[in-house]
C-alpha cells in the first residue's frame, strides 16, 4: 500500500511539474457571457422535464426559473455584444490569464466530489460515497499517517451509523 501511494504521489508530482508552466490566455468576459448564455438556454430546454405544471396554479413552478433565465439570457446577449464592439473597433478586451495546474487542481477536487455522490447514488448507501470522500481527499492531500485514515474511517462510519440507527435518518 506505501509504495502504491508513493507510486501515486510522484505521478502527481510528474503531473504538476508539466502543468506548472502551461497557461492559457482567454477574453474572460467574451468567454464568460457565450458559457452562460449557453447554460441560461439549456436550463430552458430541460426545464419542461424537470418542472411539472399544473392547470390550476396561478403562477406554476416555471414562471421564476424562466423569468431568470430569461434575464441571464439578455443580460449575456449585452455582455457579448459589448465585446464583439470591442473587438470590431480595436480596443483592448479584458484578458485573464490561467494556470493550468490549478484548474486541474479543482477539477479533480470537484470529480471527487462527484464521484462521492456518484457512488452514494449508485450503491443507495451514503457511508460508501463517505468513505470514498475521506479515502480521496487522504490521498489527494498526501496525508501519510495511517492513524488519519483510520480515525476518518472510524468517524465517517460512526457519523453515519448514529444518523441511521439512532436518530433514524434514512440517507
Amino acid at each position: 500500500m506505501k509504495r502504491w501511494v508513493e507510486q501515486f504521489n510522484g505521478h502527481m508530482d510528474a503531473w504538476g511539474r508539466k502543468l506548472h508552466e502551461k497557461e492559457v490566455r482567454i477574453p474572460v468576459d467574451l468567454v464568460t457571457g457565450i458559457v452562460f448564455f449557453l447554460f441560461a438556454l439549456v436550463i430552458l430546454l430541460v426545464m419542461p422535464d424537470q418542472v411539472t405544471i399544473s392547470e390550476k396554479d396561478v403562477v406554476n413552478g416555471r414562471a421564476f426559473p424562466a423569468l431568470l433565465m430569461a434575464v441571464m439570457l439578455l443580460c449575456c446577449a449585452m455582455l457579448v455584444g459589448k465585446e464583439l464592439y470591442k473587438l470590431a473597433t480595436r480596443q483592448p478586451l479584458n484578458w485573464k490569464v490561467i494556470n493550468i495546474q490549478v484548474e486541474v487542481k479543482a477539477l479533480v477536487i470537484l470529480a471527487i466530489l462527484v464521484f462521492t455522490w456518484f457512488l452514494s447514488k449508485v450503491t443507495g448507501l451514503f457511508v460508501v460515497g463517505a468513505v470514498f470522500c475521506c479515502l480521496g481527499f487522504l490521498l489527494y492531500f498526501r496525508c501519510r499517517k495511517k492513524s488519519y485514515y483510520a480515525i476518518t474511517m472510524v468517524l465517517a462510519v460512526a457519523i453515519w451509523a448514529a444518523f441511521r440507527f439512532a436518530l433514524g435518518v434514512d440517507f
